[in-house]
């Protein structure tokens, strides 16, 4: 996998858990990545136009912040998820064909 395609991969993972996990430290451990790799994206993705961040207006933490799927993150989540679909999907096929060019060459093993 190319650069860019990991970290559109890295992206597309903090898109789809930004909905489930509502903090950084969460991503981070749930990615097991640094949280400021997780800030990083985020800040990526925000500058893209993907998400806005927002604090919580009535939480006493104002630290605490939010983050909003925007159209264009909703557009990019689905594009991305397609796309890494079909690389895995490739993936599996070259694998299964490996699979049965080794079975061919060393005779079924009742593999």
């Amino acid at each position: 996998m190319n650069l860019i395609m990991h970290n559109e991969y890295e992206e597309l993972k903090v898109l789809m858990r930004l909905s489930s996990l509502n903090s950084q430290k969460a991503i981070s451990q749930d990615m097991n990545i640094s949280v400021g790799k997780v800030n990083y994206i985020i800040k990526a993705l925000a500058k893209k136009g993907f998400i806005k961040i927002g604090n919580f207006i009535n939480e006493e933490d104002k630290t605490k912040y939010r983050y909003l799927l925007t159209q264009e993150g909703r557009t990019q989540k689905i594009e991305r998820m397609k796309k890494f679909v079909e690389i895995k999907k490739a993936e599996y096929e070259m694998l299964e064909r490996e699979l049965e060019a080794y079975k061919a060459h060393c005779g079924d093993l009742n593999i």
